[in-house]
């Protein structure tokens, strides 16, 4: 008898996240979702760790919800026990969680906004080392783990300003290495740039401001296409192929021959925003 996926997915109460963890829950795994939100009204935006494990239970997996605060490394530490306490493997760690502040699409130079869009430097880059730390062994104890980073184009181009893209060019940095020492275990280990996403954050800008944003909506990817793609990824027989890579989801959807839920076939950005950097495959210990 087959057994399910273990999943940990960061950042899970509301959009990418959550979406992501819905995806998993149609192969039939045991997704833990992790976030801050315990109760509605503790974020601006709508949803909780326990709606996102509720809906994750209906979607055909079986959701938990764990309470953490990734920018404390011993509330991490302490949700990747409980995973080795439950399990004693992990089949794939999705880090999502980061920190987007209210203005952090406000136009303007970087000395003009707040100081604190540079946390996301620590919740969003610090906070995936940590949680790739404690779940590394947890991984390499499955037959065929996989760690993904979810990022986007603010990699290649300017989007958002300095500590957005430091952020994500960070991540994809973080898969390329961890690659190198996870393969001698089988565990593989991605960055995926998403699209524009139909999130609660993103509609409410769009609502908010629709002559500036109305183009993207159609193009728009549900926050369930990623986590589609995620879980064909992991089953590729030749997903080790891929381990140290910065894929473009929309392109590895075209591969895998996903299409979002809606039917669509969510377009890459590439032309337009550019693309992954090759890494060199040089290696010095």
């Amino acid at each position: 008898m087959t057994q399910p996926l273990i999943a940990v997915v960061t950042g899970a109460s509301r959009g990418a996240g959550k979406g992501i963890a819905l995806a998993l829950a149609a192969q039939g795994a045991t997704v833990y979702v992790t976030g801050r939100s315990t109760r509605e009204g503790d974020a601006a935006l709508p949803g909780t760790i326990h709606a996102t494990a509720a809906d994750v239970t209906k979607a055909g997996g079986t959701g938990i919800a764990v309470a953490c605060d990734h920018a404390d490394d011993a509330q991490v530490a302490a949700l990747f026990a409980r995973v080795q306490r439950e399990h004693g493997k992990l089949d794939i760690l999705v880090n999502n969680a980061t920190f987007l502040h209210e203005r952090l699409i406000d136009k303007g130079p970087f000395w003009e906004k707040p100081l604190a869009l540079v946390d996301i430097l620590d919740v969003g880059l610090r906070s995936g080392y940590v949680a790739s730390h404690y779940a590394a062994p947890l991984l390499i104890a499955s037959s065929k783990g996989l760690i993904v980073f979810t990022s986007s184009f603010g990699a290649s181009c300017y989007m958002h300003g300095p500590a957005y893209g430091a952020q994500k060019s960070g991540i994809d940095k973080f898969a390329r290495d961890m690659a190198v020492d996870l393969r001698p275990h089988n565990v593989a280990c991605v960055s995926l740039w998403m699209g524009p996403l139909k999130t609660e954050r993103t509609k409410a800008v769009w609502q908010r401001e629709p002559d500036k944003y109305a183009a993207f909506e159609p193009m728009a990817e549900s926050p369930q296409f990623t986590g589609m793609v995620i879980a064909k990824l992991h089953g590729d027989p030749q997903r080790m192929d891929k381990s140290g890579q910065v894929l473009i989801g929309a392109e590895l959807a075209q591969e895998y021959g996903i299409r979002d839920l809606d039917g669509k076939q969510p377009p890459s950005h590439r032309a337009m925003l550019g693309g992954p950097a090759p890494g060199h495959p040089a290696i010095v210990e």
